[in-house]
């Protein structure tokens, strides 16, 4: 595909969704990706970036930030309570705000840090046992505990089971988003960002079909 070939992808469903152009940021998921895969597209001029691990991120992005400046980096994977300190130095956004005690770990450090990034909720809406987020059914409270600690709500986030229809999930999240006042809506990946541009996305997260299929060498 490409980098080219995505964006032009995100355009067309941006136009034939009746929304403005530019209005769909595309996270490009760099987790596991080699480094000169990474820098080929910060060379293209992409500046928005999504990570999955704390360490990881760590160990690639702070060079890379030197050399490509305005770049952005987004945490998409599970955040542990311990790791929270160093993931807020290093990303703009965080998108796996999952339980109280993570939102009030946030919380204790924004305080002392005075700043935050921009967190999103993730939201279980498969209701999967194996995976995080919090349950439909509970996420109005959960979101008014995350305002009520003063914390950058931007918006909400989910990942949709695999074999079931992406496009109900998608529809699930911007029914939530919306009941609470919210825009940020990060949904969509590399083979169903379209539907979720059509269901209101202002965040995908493309991988594989910018950089190629990862190995786990």
């Amino acid at each position: 595909m490409g980098l080219t070939d995505i964006k032009a992808r995100i355009t067309k469903a941006e136009t034939d969704a009746g929304r403005a152009p530019g209005s769909v940021s595309l996270i490009a998921v760099s987790k596991v990706q080699p480094l000169d895969r990474v820098e080929a597209v910060l060379e293209e001029g992409h500046r928005l970036f999504g990570e999955n691990k704390v360490q990881e991120a760590a160990g690639k992005w702070p060079a890379f930030k030197e050399r490509f400046p305005g770049v952005d980096v987004h945490l998409i994977g599970p955040l542990q309570s311990n790791k929270a300190r160093q993931a807020m130095e290093l990303f703009s956004a965080i998108h796996s705000v999952d339980r109280p005690k993570l939102a009030t770990t946030l919380a204790r450090l924004a305080q002392e840090l005075g700043r935050c990034p921009e967190l999103f909720v993730q939201v279980n809406t498969g209701e999967e046992p194996q995976k995080a987020g919090i349950l439909p059914a509970d996420a109005d409270a959960f979101i008014a505990e995350v305002r009520g600690l003063d914390l950058p709500l931007a918006g909400l986030m989910c990942i949709p089971p695999v074999e079931e229809t992406p496009s109900l999930h998608f529809a699930l999240l911007a029914k939530i988003a919306a009941r609470n006042g919210l825009e940020g809506l990060s949904m969509g990946m590399s083979s169903d960002f379209e539907e979720a541009v059509a269901l209101g996305a202002t965040h995908v997260r493309v991988g594989s079909a910018i950089f190629g299929e990862r190995s786990y060498g």
